[in-house]
């Protein structure tokens, strides 16, 4: 009897401690950043070799501004297109408003990616916070 309780402690101290371990970092350019950031926090990240801003609208309104250095993959065209989407960096989703970005940045963290954020607001935010655009 004493080894049957001494065992099940034992067990819940195992369970207990594997419960507490904290997640690996998706890789080397792992960030602590919430899955929304606002464009200032995008803009601080902009031009760095372990991010990448995706901007998910469509090629009619890309044309029209955009981020410089932004890599267009629309919504739509997204679950064909994520082999040109790297894994091993930081990225940071943008559309028009924010609210195709968050679903782009959802899809892209159920196909496996593990360092995805929302840019907030999108171009627009981006713009009123005076922040340079390219057409």
């Amino acid at each position: 009897m004493k080894f049957i309780g001494t065992t099940i402690i034992l067990t819940a101290i195992i369970l207990l401690a594997a419960c507490n371990t904290q997640p690996a970092p998706a890789g080397p350019q792992s960030t602590s950043l919430p899955a929304d950031i606002d464009v200032a926090t995008a803009a601080s990240l902009r031009g760095r070799d372990d991010v990448v801003l995706l901007d998910v609208r469509t090629p009619e309104e890309y044309a029209q501004g955009h981020i410089p250095g932004v890599v267009l993959i629309p919504l739509a065209e997204l679950p064909n297109r994520l082999a040109e989407v790297p894994k091993d960096k930081t990225l940071v989703v943008t559309c028009r408003s924010g609210n195709r970005s968050a679903q782009a940045a959802q899809l892209l963290r159920q196909a496996g990616y593990g360092n995805v954020h929302n840019m907030l607001g999108g171009i627009g935010a981006w713009q009123q916070a005076g922040y340079p655009v390219e057409k």
